[in-house]
């Protein structure tokens, strides 16, 4: 009976042993930064290509992925992948490699996010190039993934050149010189396409349509009397791939209202003891004001006499001549600077 309880106790320790020896093994993971300091993803980055390389730049993240404010970034993951134009899949995994470290620093500069910039020149001809960043702020506290940009590299076309505006009622139009060289002063050996970018009231640049063939192009989703800011930038199809070129300078423009109101209807005119009145019908909201017009029986052309403030419909010639009998027309002026004026009336006498 002993031995058999001794037997039986050695076996109950010895599983006991086992299983806390088999609790202190396992597999150690990266600790699980807590989301009050993972920055949230960045949505906005982008790049600009000219002759020397490609520059990304994008927005310092403000907050985290819980909401709450940060202060600062310890520094930025920049992940680049290279793929042969004969090698490219669009169903493939990215092949993107280990990252390239840019500083960071606070996220506030002049009461607004700072902008973080990442340049190189490393590019080869034929390629095409897949970028995407995370921010951190420890090794061990990275955000998710950015968007990705991609682009094609190959010596890229030159700026176009000679953008014009011309404005008219609710409409710009713009033109430019055809672009036929490369950076390098070559010709271009491909087709040239355009995309127009436009910033409406200096907010940031955005494309306007589709890329164009053409050198010249009608905007009539604007607005009269608001300002907008336009530049265009070169396109190149390098073996069925889209190479982006130079960016043109920045140009404003303003459309104008140019439609006159209708002329003014009802006129008449009345002799009283305080001279001859003028009335007419009010016109619609866009009349800012009316003009009154004086001609006498001999005269050909009319005399400008007075103006009228609307919503006011009515004027008094005080010193009406006496010699002759007087032909008093009106017209009206919209609200654009300078204002349009409406076609005369027709013409009112006194009887």
């Amino acid at each position: 009976m002993k031995s058999g309880y001794c037997a039986r106790r050695a076996g109950t320790i010895f599983l006991l042993v086992t299983v806390l020896v088999a609790g202190g093994c396992g597999f150690k993971t990266d600790p699980v930064p807590p989301a009050s300091i993972v920055p949230v993803p960045i949505d906005d980055l982008r790049y600009n290509i000219d002759d020397k390389g490609v520059e990304l730049n994008w927005t310092y993240p403000v907050k985290t992925v819980r909401g709450t404010d940060l202060v600062d970034i310890s520094a930025f993951d920049v992940y680049r992948a290279v793929v042969a134009l004969d090698e490219v899949c669009d169903t493939c995994p990215i092949p993107f490699g280990e990252p390239l470290e840019v500083p960071g620093g606070e996220t506030i500069e002049a009461k607004k996010p700072r902008t973080a910039v990442y340049q190189t020149s490393l590019l080869r001809p034929g390629h095409k190039y897949f970028f995407k960043v995370r921010s951190r702020n420890s090794w061990w506290a990275a955000s998710g993934d950015s968007n990705i940009v991609s682009f094609v590299w190959a010596l890229p076309p030159v700026a176009p050149s000679g953008l014009n505006a011309e404005v008219a009622d609710s409409r710009v139009t713009l033109n430019w010189q055809p672009v036929t060289s490369l950076v390098d002063g070559s010709a271009v050996e491909g087709d040239i396409s355009y995309q127009l970018f436009r910033s409406d009231e200096g907010k940031e640049f955005e494309p306007l349509g589709e890329a164009l063939a053409t050198t010249r192009f009608s905007d009539s989703r604007v607005s009269n009397g608001r300002t907008y800011f336009y530049r265009v930038q070169s396109l190149l199809d390098y073996q069925g791939h889209e190479v982006t070129g130079g960016v043109s300078e920045a140009i404003s423009a303003a459309p104008v209202d140019q439609t006159p109101p209708p002329p003014p209807v009802g006129v008449a005119a009345v002799q009283t003891d305080d001279g001859v009145k003028i009335v007419w019908e009010p016109a619609d909201e866009d009349v800012a004001g009316y003009r009154v017009y004086r001609r006498m029986a001999e005269q050909r052309q009319p005399e400008l006499i007075g103006e009228v403030a609307a919503p006011y419909s009515l004027y008094v010639d005080a010193q009406p001549p006496a010699t002759a009998r007087s032909y008093y027309s009106i017209t009206a002026l919209d609200q654009a600077t300078p204002p349009n004026e409406s076609d005369f009336s027709r013409e009112a006498t006194t009887r």
